[in-house]
């Protein structure tokens, strides 16, 4: 086959096959069959002594083609090819670059020998898409690089690099230069050994293993794992390896893989896996349009938001001006920044040099006109319109002609703070999430006026500070917030029909939320858009914040907090839930789990819905990764969106319709929701 993406040449009596495969040589139909045929082409000619097996550009192997997914088999099946190599009669050695990831580990696996540059990464990541390495990874993998290395690479899905797999025995050689030269000349001191080390065969480092070894894993990881199918089948998989000979635990792993491939959650993870692919592109752009320059960035505030939004920039080598109205503040907050870095560094994630080259790379002033030669501007101040319109009507007046302003606002209306410029085609929404150096999301607030090279800087810039960005259009709340809101006020009322805090956050725990909305409450301050006075008590948080519940900061919130902020339950709180529905009026009942599933998340995704409607999200799985990577939206779970889907929409309408008396004024029915609901739609299509 001329047009095949595997080639092979002669280097005297050594085979050198290439795949060839852009971008990443994924292990797709045609390149399987390849490699099978230039595994026979081996064989059959004598006068080759042993094969290497490499790849063309940035990178070996990195995985399985995903989009062959969910799609009728194309044979040769993965797991048969890998066999194939492994049991040639000849050598073969994997020559290593860029990353071998997942099938791609698996096919070096199979290979005798393994050699690699120093740059090379080599992971299975496959547990992030819900699944496990299935063509024989979680039984070779062990007996290669030993137990508890193997469980930790299968169930996190990170990479190790090219000299920790050299010391576990991953890679035979590391090899500087030519990768090729040095492969083949490693092939002609091998060709000549026998037998051959295969991985299957090897049992020095699974033989004699604790089981305990499991279970204290298990332990260790319990909260990571939490709700996660794929994790444990990982571990039952490796547990095989040790207790089963080769041929029985890969039988073992292919009935697991089959499991979560059919399962609910490896649906969700691919679809997000997808999800955030399809987040950085923006409807309605020029495809020529092309980014501005950004090369020093202006933040307004030293605060929590503005100190971590300025640590991405810098930890990215883009400085940074800050600006502040007091040398306090100011001090403050650069000294927490560099706090923040120095305990980074603490933990082995950056050294002192690097720590030293953000920090130097910041500008701290109390001069607002040293903003004059920013290219972005990204105003982090205080969550009120009159005091952001007038920052931006100074603005205006000092920054350079081009300059992108930009508002770090979860709520307010963006198209209302261009108007005080001359200028609203430069000014764009730049909604980070708390901590701003940590969190991933980025929400980018498209104005009416925002030009479409504003966007495209925006979403590049999000890319080159490490953030997954999602387009939003001008709303209250955008797309998180906006959806935050009837489920909070849902939870609310359901802490006066009859609730407590703690069954509405264990719900929603249970759902698999990292906390529920008391909880979050608490963490964030229950204090955060207060009126400030104490004579004022409208509803339950009015009175909290009026006796200084304002949270974990006070010891005190939604729940009482010890020392080492433990929640336990507050008689306190109750008292005053007590107190409100007496008011009110409202008899107190026994709540199911089920109405507040129901009351909480089945209101988000009739929000969602209707932010689809009105066109403030480009598409449901934007929706989706805003939950996800800004509120820890159970990943397995594929997000709001695709959860309903996965839940039936008519199932999420007749649970709303149950409710609807209940829920009151403040809820009215997505027309987008009850049309897909009635002819059995998804909101996953579109």
């Amino acid at each position: 086959m001329t047009d095949s993406p595997i080639s092979t040449a002669k280097h005297h009596d050594i085979l050198v096959v290439t795949s060839n495969n852009p971008p990443v040589n994924a292990l797709g139909a045609a390149v399987r069959q390849g490699l099978v045929a230039a595994i026979e082409q081996a064989e059959g000619d004598d006068s080759i002594k042993a094969v290497v097996i490499r790849c063309e550009g940035q990178t070996f192997f990195a995985g399985a083609d995903i989009t062959e997914f969910g799609k009728p088999p194309v044979m040769p099946w993965l797991p048969s090819v890998v066999d194939t190599i492994e049991n040639c009669s000849k050598p073969v050695v994997a020559a290593i670059h860029g990353t071998a990831l997942g099938g791609g580990l698996e096919v070096a696996l199979g290979c005798h020998y393994r050699v690699a540059v120093p740059s090379a990464k080599l992971g299975v990541p496959e547990v992030k898409l819900g699944l496990l390495p299935g063509a024989g990874g979680t039984q070779r993998l062990p007996r290669v690089a030993g137990v508890p290395k193997a469980l930790e690479m299968v169930t996190g899905g990170g990479m190790v690099g090219a000299k920790e797999a050299h010391d576990l025995g991953l890679v035979d050689r590391i090899v500087e230069g030519d990768l090729v030269q040095h492969a083949v000349a490693y092939a002609e001191e091998v060709k000549d050994i026998r037998p051959l080390p295969k991985s299957s065969e090897r049992q020095e480092k699974v033989s004699n293993i604790d089981p305990s070894v499991f279970a204290d894993f298990r332990k260790a990881n319990a909260r990571k794992f939490r709700g996660f199918e794929a994790p444990e089948a990982n571990i039952k998989a490796i547990e095989a390896a040790v207790a089963k000979p080769y041929a029985e635990g890969v039988i073992d792993e292919r009935n697991l893989f089959m499991g979560l491939m059919t399962g609910v959650q490896s649906r969700a993870q691919q679809y997000f896996f997808f999800a955030e692919r399809k987040a950085s592109k923006i409807d309605g752009i020029p495809e020529d349009t092309r980014p501005r320059d950004i090369r020093r960035v202006g933040v307004i505030g030293a605060g929590t938001m503005g100190g971590g939004i300025s640590m991405n920039f810098l930890s990215a080598g883009i400085p940074v001006t800050i600006v502040e109205m007091a040398q306090e503040a100011l001090d403050r907050g650069t000294g927490i920044m560099r706090k923040n870095y120095e305990a980074t560094a603490a933990k082995g994630r950056m050294t002192g040099e690097q720590v030293e080259a953000a920090m130097g790379a910041l500008n701290p002033t109390l001069d607002f006109n040293a903003l004059a030669d920013c290219d972005l501007i990204i105003e982090a101040v205080f969550e009120q319109m009159e005091v952001k319109k007038d920052i931006f009507a100074r603005l205006d007046a000092i920054a350079k002609p081009g300059a992108i302003l930009a508002s770090n606002t979860s709520y307010l209306n963006i198209d209302e703070i261009a108007a005080v410029t001359k200028r609203p085609q430069d000014v764009v929404g730049l909604h980070f999430f708390s901590p701003a150096n940590i969190m991933k999301l980025l929400e980018v607030v498209r104005g009416a006026k925002t030009a479409p090279d504003v966007l495209v800087t925006a979403m590049q810039l999000a890319k080159r500070i490490k953030k997954v960005a999602v387009v939003a259009g001008v709303c209250h709340g955008f797309i998180g917030n906006r959806m935050l809101m009837p489920r909070q006020v849902e939870a609310t009322k359901l802490l006066l029909e009859g609730t407590t805090p703690e069954q509405v956050d264990r719900v929603h725990v249970e759902f698999g939320m990292p906390m529920g909305p008391f909880q979050m409450a608490d963490l964030a301050g229950v204090d955060i858009g207060w009126h400030r006075d104490p004579t004022r008590i409208e509803n339950i948080r009015d009175a909290l914040a009026a006796e200084g519940r304002w949270g974990q900061k006070k010891q005190a919130g939604f729940y009482d907090y010890d020392d080492k902020r433990k929640p336990s339950p507050s008689p306190r709180v109750q008292e005053i839930i007590d107190d409100f529905a007496a008011k009110q009026g409202v008899t107190r009942r026994e709540i199911s789990d089920e109405e507040i599933i129901q009351r909480t998340l089945y209101t988000m995704v009739n929000e969602g819905a209707k932010i689809l409607e009105e066109g403030m999200a480009q598409r449901a799985s934007d929706i989706d990764v805003v939950w996800v990577y800004g509120y820890g939206w159970p990943v397995y779970r594929g997000g709001p969106m695709f959860w309903a889907d996965t839940e039936g929409l008519q199932k999420i309408v007749d649970g709303l319709k149950s409710q609807e008396a209940r829920m009151g004024e403040d809820f009215s029915f997505s027309q987008l929701l009850l049309d897909k609901a009635a002819e059995g739609g998804k909101f996953s299509g579109k």
